[in-house]
C-alpha cells in the first residue's frame, strides 16, 4: 500500500543516515477504505492526493513541535505492506508496523524555499485551524497553496546538502 508519512527536514537527515524512517507515533496516511467511502466521487489518484495533503498538514504539526531551522513541509511516499487503518483518528490515518527502510521509499515531497514564510505561519496556526478558527484555516490555506516538489530517494543526499 502506498503510504504518505509526514516528516521534517531533520527526519530526512535521519533517514539518509540510518537507512530507515521512524514515523512519529508510527502514523502515516493512505487511501484506506474509509477515505474512499468518505468521498462521493474521485479517482484513486485524486484520493491518493487527498491522503498526501493530509500528511502535509500533519507535517505542519511536526514543524511546530520541532525546531530544526527549516520551515518546509515534508511528505515521504513509501510502499508499506504492514499497516493498520485508524478510522478512529481520521479516514486516511494508518498505523505503521515499524520503521520504513529506505528501499521502500518511492518519493519525497518537500516545500521549496519560497514557501517557508507561509509554512512557518501555518505551523503556528494549525491547532487553531483544527479547532475551527477561520483565520487560522485561511493561514493554512496560504501554505497549502504551495505545491510540494517531488524528489527521488537517490536525490536525498544532494537535496540535504543544498539546504
Amino acid at each position: 500500500m502506498r503510504v504518505y508519512i509526514p516528516a521534517t527536514i531533520a527526519m530526512l537527515s535521519e533517514l539518509v543516515e540510518a537507512g530507515e524512517l521512524h514515523a512519529r507515533s508510527g502514523t502515516g496516511f493512505a487511501l484506506t477504505p474509509a477515505l474512499r467511502e468518505s468521498y462521493a466521487t474521485g479517482s484513486s489518484e485524486e484520493l491518493e492526493y487527498a491522503a498526501l495533503l493530509e500528511a502535509a498538514r500533519a507535517s505542519l504539526r511536526l514543524i511546530s513541535a520541532e525546531v530544526d531551522g527549516y520551515d518546509r513541509r515534508v511528505v515521504i511516499s513509501a510502499e508499506v505492506s504492514e499497516v493498520t487503518p485508524r478510522p478512529d483518528l481520521d479516514n486516511a490515518v494508518v498505523r505503521l508496523a515499524g520503521p520504513v527502510p529506505i528501499t521502500a521509499i518511492a518519493a519525497v515531497h518537500v516545500d521549496s524555499e519560497d514557501a517557508e514564510a507561509a509554512v512557518r505561519a501555518a505551523a503556528k496556526a494549525v491547532d487553531a485551524a483544527d479547532l475551527g478558527d477561520p483565520d487560522a484555516e485561511f493561514t493554512l490555506g496560504d501554505a497549502e497553496d504551495h505545491e510540494l516538489a517531488w524528489y527521488a530517494p537517490q536525490e536525498l543526499p544532494f537535496l540535504l546538502e543544498l539546504m
